[in-house]
């Protein structure tokens, strides 16, 4: 099977249940963000800025269990922000568990590797030391670590912590290729630490899963090409979108990175373009995703968004409409449903009827549309593409490997030029002006800097206009 049986049995069940009782909406996933705060600044993500007077709350542990009972969704992605921050992150995944959730961890990964020590210390016995030697020699865990694991007191044993089940899964955010997508989260390091985290993961039995968010500059061969990495590390499965200019989106990107928004996110019909080859994507890696979106997303058919079966609840309630627009926040699901007017957003038969809604075919909106179609050749792909075999993972490579690490590893981050001013005897080339026949990204916009991904260069100008200044930098450049 492509998915899981009893993940799958579990959805289907919900959803037989509410068309049985003819529910005119009910919810498939919770998108539950218990904070808003982040260790990341990611080009793109307008939550900072949408939140910005409330990113030092959180949502109380008792008040998330609750809204997961309140919309009652078999899933529950738990995002933000980064979710790892929360401090009582460990105690709401086992609080989710025993309310019977399948759950997804989204996550920049920056901090998974700590939470899967901390596990490891609270089960650890003699008979996993080949497992933890292994950990060890594969640079996933220092000498230092392994002996805290294996010497670990009485209170570390205790401590609650996120086990390996085939009901959870970590989703790891990827948006590309070590270059790309480390300008995208605006710190070099990023992709290596993802890689490391999800290698680790995979040692220990965890499911992992990555999230990829596509963008106008983002090149089809890239997203290939990170697909056939993921699949190589034998991730279990992968959710991707097209990159939507929302509201909060854009504010950012103008007023942080003083960008014009145009040159970053994708139109309909340039989406459309990007993802001509998703259906052959979906055929030869594990794709969470509807075969019936993947034909919205190709161009090949419509679908009526759908945003009220993903709702999101985070620190001001029920956000409505959508995960990615706000015109309101309601105290209970039931109400939001109740009291939003559905009928005045989306597009339809190629019309939007909300001007915001125009560009918008993101996963949040209309892969539950697919889920949910009513016509029996849509149920009957969807049924084929679940329960049809799992893609073999795709055979590992030096040659591939060397195309996954492009940017920091081999001295081409998109801060190289500021360093090699700094030490140029180190002889770091820099990203914004380097030609190279294997990296494929420097066709981007002029005002965009020439680079791939958003084409920020703040953090090398920073630097390079210190250099200038001072005639030196005594600090490390990060």
């Amino acid at each position: 099977m492509r998915f899981p049986l009893a993940l799958t049995v579990k959805i289907a069940r919900h959803i037989i249940k509410h068309k049985l009782r003819k529910t005119p909406k009910f919810a498939m996933v919770l998108q539950l963000e218990p904070l808003h705060t982040c260790n990341l600044t990611c080009t793109g993500c307008g939550r900072i800025r949408e939140y910005s007077t409330s990113l030092k709350d959180m949502v109380p542990l008792e008040q998330c269990l609750a809204a997961a009972q309140d919309c009652d969704a078999p899933m529950v992605s738990i995002c933000g922000g980064e979710p790892l921050i929360y401090p009582k992150i460990e105690e709401l995944v086992a609080g989710l568990r025993e309310q019977g959730r399948i759950i997804y961890i989204c996550t920049n990964a920056m901090f998974m590797r700590k939470k899967m020590r901390d596990y490891m210390a609270t089960v650890f016995t003699p008979e996993m030391e080949p497992k933890l030697q292994q950990l060890v020699a594969e640079k996933l865990v220092t000498e230092k670590e392994a002996e805290a694991i294996r010497k670990a007191d009485a209170a570390a044993k205790a401590k609650v912590v996120i086990k390996p089940s085939k009901w959870m899964y970590w989703n790891v955010h990827v948006d590309g290729l070590e270059f790309t997508h480390d300008l995208i989260v605006e710190r070099e390091g990023v992709f290596k630490e993802c890689v490391l985290a999800i290698k680790m993961a995979k040692i220990l039995g965890y499911q992992t899963a990555t999230n990829t968010t596509v963008y106008k500059e983002t090149d089809v061969q890239e997203i290939e090409d990170m697909f056939k990495f993921l699949s190589s590390l034998d991730v279990d499965g992968h959710t991707i979108s097209p990159g939507y200019d929302y509201d909060a989106a854009k504010k950012d990107m103008v007023k942080r990175l003083g960008r014009d928004p145009k040159e970053f996110f994708l139109t309909r019909d340039m989406t459309r373009k990007k993802f001509a080859k998703i259906e052959e994507w979906g055929q030869l890696f594990t794709i969470f995703g509807t075969p019936v979106y993947q034909e919205f997303l190709a161009g090949k058919r419509e679908l009526t968004c759908t945003a009220w079966a993903i709702p999101t609840y985070n620190v001001k309630g029920w956000k409505a409409p959508c995960y990615l627009m706000t015109d309101g926040h309601y105290p209970t699901y039931g109400e939001m449903l109740g009291t939003v007017k559905w009928e005045t957003y989306g597009v339809v038969n190629g019309v939007a009827r909300d001007s915001r809604c125009e560009h918008c075919m993101v996963h949040c909106g209309y892969d539950p549309s697919g889920a949910l179609s009513n016509k029996p050749r849509d149920t009957w792909i969807n049924m084929k593409y679940n329960f049809g075999a799992k893609p073999k993972p795709y055979p590992a490579s030096a040659d591939l490997e060397k195309r996954a690490f492009n940017g920091v590893t081999i001295g081409k981050g998109h801060l190289a030029e500021a360093k090699a001013a700094i030490n140029p005897a180190a002889g770091a080339r820099g990203a914004f002006t380097r030609k190279e026949e294997e990296h494929t990204h420097a066709a981007a916009p002029a005002a965009t800097g020439g680079g791939c991904g958003t084409g920020d260069t703040s953090q090398r100008d920073d630097l390079l206009a210190k250099i200038k200044a001072n005639g030196s930098v005594t600090t490390k450049a990060e």
